[in-house]
């Protein structure tokens, strides 16, 4: 795993604010030392050379994660399947 930043705080909103380090896509995974999936990154933030990560959390006890490393994922998120739509006959 990789160390990607630190969670500095919950929003009102109840997104997750996370400080980077290194670079995430949107959809990243977010996981803490012990690979406990903690958040999933929605939009990147801020300057681009000190941004930051707003993230929907994964957990329901977000706060005793607040001021703790996060790490990427090594799986990639899984892919939504396309669903066809069925025309309806009239």
């Amino acid at each position: 795993m990789q160390e990607v930043g630190e969670i500095l705080h919950l929003a009102s909103s109840g997104r997750v604010i996370v400080r980077l380090s290194k670079v995430v896509t949107q959809d990243q995974i977010l996981c803490d030392e012990n690979s406990t999936k903690v958040a999933k990154v929605t939009e990147l933030i801020g300057p681009v050379d000190k941004p930051y990560a707003s993230a929907i959390s994964l957990t329901n006890n977000t706060k005793k994660f607040v001021g703790k490393k996060m790490f990427a994922s090594e799986a990639p998120p899984a892919k939504k399947q396309n669903r066809r739509k069925r025309k309806w006959k009239q």
